[in-house]
């Protein structure tokens, strides 16, 4: 049978505190309403839209080209916010003649399980009724819709008598724990008829969807499993709940797929990060972006990598690594910076207080500590001593450096860009080299040493002659 989605994402979001519409908050990686189409991972869809209110141009243009399989995105403007009821009566013209079921989800809920919702609709199909909503029984429903149940069809399906919002509920009907969770799954066409006969006779003078269940009985209902799934994000408070969720979730499953995570509650880890089987992840360590960590690499203690990828075998350890490259058996840190398009070859050596930006560095080249590497070509077994600088900017643009093979410079030393170093060079301690230098050759470019004896400050001259 033919399915429609259509996730409700109009309104502003007060609670939020933000001009931003509250789908496009971020949760981890990804938006709210990301993470909301996620979650129809592998389930068939024939059309799928976003129904916008609330700043829509900025929802249109995040999911510009976002799709479901290969089911395209449409936008369904709702000009007024009056409600669900009110969103859905928008897909009327949309879906004339469309034969089929509706899958309503709410562009706040983001952590549904795509098992969850293939559930729903196995059990919708499986039976007569006209519609399906998810239900979960809380310990604390204050503030849910109530849903009341009068038998149990079969198995994990119950047959729905009412749903009545929280403040339309009386004292007594509040003590109900079974809860409307706020997706639903309809016969599109027994749905549309009754769509334009919803009144908004209730307290927030509002169209509720839920007040087309009776109008479509038998509807029946299934418990959700892990009420984390339902959650709906208000609030900032809310939002970090969420991600407490999807950091376990994310967690769990690299380790039971091989990953070491030594302290689980002090690392986050993006969902679009990849980890392989013995990798090693250290407390305090933040794994972002499009990550890769290869075998047996060890990452952290204290250590952020964002869009960083790690040889095999690898250290990085009290640094930050993004947007670079780190070859098989490198060793990073601590207190080491790669930024901006690095490239370690294997075996490479970058210590304490070493930054690189923009450099390819070859097999087994060493920067072991006070070291700036920035526009920078080097070659393998190269040595930078301690203090070692490119000088790349000259005021108005960068330039390059370029380094053979097996260079030493010595401490304090700076190669002033454009310049150019030829293979088995060393380069004198202090040494400031402007100019290029052919191979196998030793450079020194410093003053030359005076010594003035008995020389003393002014300041102490005057003292003694007084």
């Amino acid at each position: 049978m033919a399915l429609a989605i259509a996730i409700l994402a109009a309104g502003k979001g007060t609670r939020m505190k933000s001009d931003l519409p509250k789908v496009l908050h971020t949760l981890g990686s990804k938006t709210l309403v990301e993470r909301v189409l996620e979650s129809l991972a592998g389930i068939p869809v024939d059309r799928c839209f976003v129904i916008v209110g609330h700043r829509a141009e900025l929802v249109r243009d995040r999911l510009a080209g976002a799709t479901v399989g290969s089911t395209p995105v449409e936008f369904v403007d709702q000009l007024e916010q009056l409600g669900t009821g009110h969103a859905v009566q928008q897909l009327l013209p949309h879906l004339v003649g469309f034969e089929g079921d509706l899958l309503v989800l709410n562009g706040d809920v983001p952590l549904l399980r795509p098992m969850t919702l293939q559930a729903m609709l196995d059990l919708h199909r499986a039976g007569d009724q006209g519609a399906t909503i998810l239900t979960a029984c809380l310990a604390d429903p204050t503030g849910y819709g109530r849903v009341f149940c009068n038998e149990r069809i079969s198995g994990d399906r119950l047959m729905v008598q009412e749903i009545i919002e929280h403040r339309d509920c009386s004292d007594a009907q509040r003590q109900q724990k079974r809860i409307n969770a706020g997706i639903y799954c309809f016969r599109w066409g027994a749905l549309a008829t009754m769509l334009p006969n919803l009144r908004a006779d209730n307290d927030q003078q509002e169209y509720y969807l839920t007040d087309a269940i009776k109008a479509l009985a038998p509807a029946a209902a299934i418990d959700v499993a892990d009420v984390s799934e339902i959650w709906g994000i208000n609030d900032r408070a809310q939002l970090a709940a969420a991600y407490g969720v999807l950091q376990e979730r994310s967690k769990r499953r690299w380790m039971q797929a091989g990953v070491t995570i030594i302290d689980p509650h002090s690392v986050t880890i993006d969902d679009t990060v990849e980890l392989a089987p013995d990798a090693i992840i250290e407390p305090q360590t933040h794994l972002r972006g499009k990550t890769k960590v290869a075998a047996g690499a060890r990452i952290g203690p204290g250590t952020l990598l964002e869009n960083a990828q790690i040889g095999e075998g690898a250290t990085v350890i009290y640094s930050v690594v993004a947007d670079s490259a780190v070859g098989a058996g490198g060793r990073v840190g601590p207190y080491a910076h790669l930024r901006g398009g690095t490239a370690l070859g294997d075996r490479c050596r970058i210590g304490n207080f070493v930054e690189l930006k923009n450099a390819q560095l070859g097999e087994a080249t060493n920067a072991a500590h006070l070291t700036y590497l920035g526009d920078a070509t080097v070659g393998d077994r190269c040595n930078f001593g301690a203090g070692t600088i490119t000088a790349n900017y000259d005021g108005y643009q960068k330039h390059r450096t370029t380094v053979g093979d097996r260079v030493k410079t010595g401490s304090n030393s700076v190669l002033v860009a454009p310049i150019a170093i030829g293979d088995d060079v060393t380069i004198g301690a202090g040494s400031v080299v402007t100019k290029d230098v052919a191979g196998d050759a030793l450079v020194v470019a410093r003053s030359k040493q005076v010594v003035y004896p008995g020389w003393r400050p002014k300041y102490l001259r005057d003292a003694a002659s007084s």
